[in-house]
């Protein structure tokens, strides 16, 4: 009460017009703390959580809770922007119980996607581009990110390096394009250019992803474009106050699925009955089994039992066992996965920091993958004029350790083979080996012992920095360095081995390292125009890239410590070797862009970049790569306005070229290596001598070296040639949405060694152009999302199929069989890697089936049955035929997003079908003699083989001998390997807005998730998992605990 009468005294004393303007001031400052309230909602009425409330100008800001509320003290007055992805922004007045409606984007048509050195509007894009969610991304808890992609990107294969601890994979965009070893495609991030593995990298940090698919889109980058190309964007930092995440999770991974193999008991059984079956006495198998045995009234035999000796080795020291030896080598993995990251922007500029480590103690003992990361991203406007940003500099960075310990080179076919009978350990408590008639394979727990110091490590710095300036009004000019070094480095070590009758005293170290050094400038130069209804945008720049690679290494040998800490090459008494190469190239490149639209309706663009690099001969060193596109935004036409339901309609069509470069540095070279010899390693003098200045002026080599490549200065580039045909829709309130496309593709000139017949010591190996293919294929990705009350849901899916044909092949190279055919027909007119082979028929089931057969060498009852396709009366190389396609009908990805309150769930289902695989891992399943290795173990599908007993069964006879082949190549390896998995399936728990204020926190959230948990197959498929048939690192069930946490 005393403070109002001074009020009122002091407004007594001044004039009306005074105490107007004090009353003014005072009410402002009242106004100045005030708390307000609103709640933000879409155009339906549902509320939208997570939107993001920020006073204009201002870092303070808030955002809305799990029922669109939101509170924020601000001045009356003041303005605030609210934004959420897929919502066009909206700016309000502060005040007291706001009602704000955001509208949706059209599927988010103003959303900026990046598609090459520059971005478009997603309403004007006029190419075939994929852009993945990395939210949805993120909850597969890969480490590698582009892995995730498996099943997200229709045309977009993925095949994983099996369930191995760092994640490697293989990626193809829209099919096979090439028949050299550059078939991956092009990555760029943060436009920097690279091909190396993106497991390296940490996930965490990425933005956006974005697939450019055909040619119109990826011909910006040329050259290196014609197997696709994947923009990676990292993260930036916000405009707000400063942003603390944190991320951590635990998984738990073990088996999915296992090979099952024979124990002691049923491996003496099986190897009894080939015994019998090829009238050998079963007592002489040198294995320390023992059989009783006779035959039955019908004159079959007959086991009545086994017995086994105690000890498998004269001298009493390894007791015979009943082993299993998956059991012993493998264990229940586990992985762990931190990452912490901070984030502030300004008008002046933003900031981005994280730091992540990710362990995956892998399925296989003693193999593991680790990573340490670190990035930083920064950009601050040092100019500014008005709403202009005169010059701007930034720079992305990241530095990433890796090192890993890779399970040992056919690790898993090793453990199916070791006998079940053989212990781990002797009675001395050394590790035991092969006895008497046992094979000569390593003990697999001692093969694992001895490889777990074989550990690389690999330093990478990845990143750039650039300087962007606006001189005037639309016109940017940034120029960019960027920078990709890599360095591994490891210790390979080779241990004597003593076990049972194997036995190598070989012990050796070799060190060796290996540096890529890869750099980037450009200079852009980008200009905006707008007039009335017309927009377009211009680009134009020049490129130069270098790459460098090298590599050293020494072997020394015969150490008297074998520790990993001593054995270093100054500590071997035995020889030594020396190696060591390198090589680069350098691309120089010019391109231009030019897009336009007139009245949102009507879109075309046009791109020309001209390359030229050093990997080609000098006849043929630049070339030149065009697009054009165009797009039509039907729904924006007048007449289309009725069709009220129908948000977005856009037809689309492209055409292109793109070329690839992926070959050795050296391909274009005639080259010579020094061929003396030296005694211990097995080196030859040929005594040759060659013309190596190229002149057969008399400059030659002295004796001793050899030519091993001719060189080429006719050699060019692969040029692939593809037309698009795609459309875009959404309807019904944007709730239905998709994409369409159609696309063929060309190559022409496609890059192959050419071998040659040459005499002693001569290599003629050539590199020429000389195939063709071709891709052609459909794309459609389709979604539904709505709400009912406060659930809500997503659900999309997409599916792709393509056809492969190699069109054009020397017959030199095609007889090899190098690229499909095996050798026996050449693979034209089929798909790459198609292979031929003799059709299996059956089992022959009686004596009278083998008479009434054509002549087949080693038939027999009980024995494979061949076609006989030429209908001669003779089963031989003629009767073979294409029976493996390696191209499946379609591949699909299903993804179901589910949210009630707080709670969700996320699903996502992937699969191939009507693919072939084929099944070595049933040459050990099936056949006894598969390998014409005797007393390997077998999976147990072979105690279903046929016997007069069993003359139901389609597996043949247990024979000692493979008299009838049936190893060959046929069908009966060829299997169905169509598949559905459900890759990932995560349940969250967001805490309420209330109690995370109370902790100090934005957000927190809880899940849990499991990946690989269900695999549907084809009954007809006789392995364990179709996506990894053979012998691959075990894909593993992976089980997920983790947390998010905001500050």
């Amino acid at each position: 009460m005393e403070h109002m009468k001074r009020f009122l005294l002091a407004l007594a004393s001044v004039s009306k017009g005074r105490a107007m303007v004090f009353l003014s001031l005072m009410l402002c400052q009242i106004s100045y703390a005030q708390q307000i309230s609103g709640n933000v909602t879409d155009a339906t009425g549902e509320a939208i959580i997570g939107a993001t409330v920020m006073e204009k100008g201002t870092s303070n800001g808030t955002v809305t809770d799990f029922d669109g509320n939101f509170t924020l003290k601000v001045a009356s007055g003041k303005t605030l922007v609210i934004t959420y992805v897929g919502f066009q922004p909206l700016e309000e007045t502060a005040k007291n119980g706001m009602k704000v409606v955001l509208q949706e984007d059209a599927l988010a048509l103003n959303e900026v996607v990046v598609t090459g050195y520059t971005t478009q509007r997603k309403a004007d894009l006029t190419g075939a581009i994929s852009t993945v969610s990395i939210d949805e991304l993120a909850k597969q808890n890969e480490n590698n990110p582009i892995k995730a992609l498996q099943g997200r990107v229709p045309g977009m294969n993925i095949t994983p390096d099996g369930g191995s601890p760092s994640g490697k994979a293989a990626v193809r965009i829209r099919g096979v394009g090439t028949m050299n070893a550059g078939a991956d495609p092009l990555y760029i991030i943060d436009g920097v250019p690279t091909t190396a593995g993106m497991h390296e990298l940490n996930g965490n940090d990425i933005e956006s992803i974005q697939v450019l698919k055909d040619a119109s889109s990826a011909s910006i980058y040329g050259s290196r474009a014609a197997n696709g190309v994947i923009i990676i964007t990292t993260k930036k930092g916000k405009e707000g106050k400063v942003k603390v995440d944190f991320d951590a999770s635990v998984a738990v991974q073990t088996y999915a699925h296992k090979i099952d193999v024979l124990n002691a008991k049923q491996f003496g059984e099986v190897m009894w009955q080939g015994y019998v079956n090829d009238g050998l006495n079963p007592n002489t198998n040198g294995l320390g089994y023992s059989y009783d045995w006779g035959y039955n009234a019908q004159g079959y035999p007959v086991l009545n039992k086994i017995t086994m000796a105690k000890y498998l080795d004269a001298a009493g020291t390894t007791p015979s066992a009943d082993t299993d030896w998956f059991d012993q080598t493998t264990r229940t993995g586990v992985i762990h996965q931190y990452n912490v990251s901070l984030s502030n922007g300004s008008e002046r500029g933003s900031s981005f920091f994280s730091l992540g480590y990710y362990k995956n103690n892998g399925i296989i003992k003693h193999t593991d993958f680790e990573r340490f990361s670190g990035r930083m991203n920064t950009e601050y406007k040092l100019v500014k004029v008005g709403d202009r940003n005169i010059v701007t500099i930034g720079e992305h960075f990241t530095l990433n350790r890796t090192s890993e310990v890779e399970a040992p080179g056919g690790f898993i076919e090793n453990v199916l083979q070791f006998n079940p009978s053989l212990p781990v350990y002797t009675t001395k408590g050394d590790f035991a080996g092969p006895e008497g008639g046992y094979a000569d394979r390593e003990n697999p727990l001692a093969r694992l012992e001895r490889n777990k110091d074989n550990r690389y490590t690999f330093w990478r710095m990845f990143g750039d920095a650039y300087v962007n300036i606006n001189p005037i009004k639309n016109l940017n000019i940034k120029t960019t360095f960027g920078l990709d070094y890599s360095q591994k480095e490891q210790r390979r070590f080779v241990y004597p081995v003593t076990e049972g009758t194997v036995a190598n005293p070989t012990n050796a170290v070799e060190p060796k390292q290996e540096h890529w050094t890869k750099w980037m400038w450009n200079a852009i130069a980008t200009y905006n125009l707008e007039s009335g209804k017309h927009r377009a945008d211009f680009l134009a720049g020049i490129e130069l890239n270098r790459e460098d690679d090298k590599y050293f290494s020494v072997v020394k040998y015969d150490f008297s410590v074998y520790n990993k800490d001593y054995m270093w090459p100054d500590a071997g008494v035995g020889e030594s070797m020396a190696y060591g190469s390198g090589g680069g190239y350098t691309l120089t490149s010019f391109f231009g862009k030019a897009n336009y639209t007139y009245n949102d309706r009507y879109l075309a663009s046009f791109t020309l970049r001209h390359d030229g690099s050093s990997r080609f001969g000098k006849n043929h060193r630049y070339g030149t790569f065009p697009s054009f596109s165009a797009g039509w935004r039907i729904s924006e036409e007048s007449f289309m306005k009725s069709l009220t339901w129908l948000e977005n309609l856009k037809l689309r069509v492209s055409w292109g070229q793109t070329g690839n470069q992926e070959i050795n540095n050296l391909a274009r070279y005639t080259l010579y290596v020094s061929n003396y010899g030296e005694a211990g390693f097995g080196g030859q003098s040929y005594g040759t001598s060659y013309d190596i200045a190229g002149t057969n002026g008399g400059k030659i080599l002295p004796s001793g070296f050899k030519r091993n490549q001719l060189g080429n200065d006719d050699l060019k580039w692969e040029t692939s040639t593809q037309t698009n045909l795609g459309f875009d829709f959404a309807m019904l309130h944007n709730s239905i949405y998709g994409s369409f496309e159609w696309y063929h593709k060309t190559t022409k000139d496609i890059l192959v060694p050419m071998p040659a017949i040459a005499a002693m010591g001569e290599g003629t190996t050539q590199w020429i152009n000389a195939g063709e293919m071709k891709n052609s294929g459909v794309e459609l990705n389709i979604g539904y999302r709505d709400a009912i009350g406060k659930f809500h849901y997503d659900i999309s899916g997409n599916i792709g199929t393509y056809r492969n044909e190699v069109t054009k092949l020397p017959e030199t190279i095609a007889a090899r069989g190098t690229f499909g055919g095996n050798g026996v027909e050449s693979v034209v007119g089929h798909p790459m890697g198609a292979q031929v082979g003799y059709v299996y028929d059956g089992i022959f089931k009686s004596q009278a089936e083998v008479d009434n057969h054509a002549v087949q060498n080693g038939a027999a009852v009980g024995r494979m049955r061949w076609k006989d396709l030429n209908n001669d009366g003779i089963i031989n190389e003629k009767d073979q035929t294409w029976i493996f396609d390696p191209v499946p009908a379609f591949t699909w990805g299903l993804n179901i997003y589910l949210q009630y309150k707080n709670f969700d769930m996320t699903m996502f289902w992937q699969g191939e079908q009507g693919r072939d695989v084929i099944s070595d891992l049933k040459k050990q399943t099936d056949i006894w003699s598969g390998l014409n290795i005797s007393n390997l173990n077998k999976g147990d599908r072979i105690l279903d083989a046929w016997t007069p007993m069993n003359n139901g069964s389609n597996i043949p006879a247990v024979s000692t001998m493979d008299n009838n082949n049936e190893k060959r190549v046929s069908s009966y390896y060829v299997e169905n390997g169509s598949y559905a998995k459900l890759r990932t399936i995560q349940f969250g728990y967001n805490f309420p807005k209330k109690i995370c204020e109370k902790m100090y926190m934005e957000r927190l959230r809880l899940y849990v998730s499991a990946q690989n948990l269900i695999t549907i197959k084809s009954s007809k498929f006789s392995g364990v998992d179709p996506e990894n048939p053979n012998f691959g690192y075990p894909i593993p069930l992976n089980i997920t605990f983790g947390l998010n946490v905001s500050f």
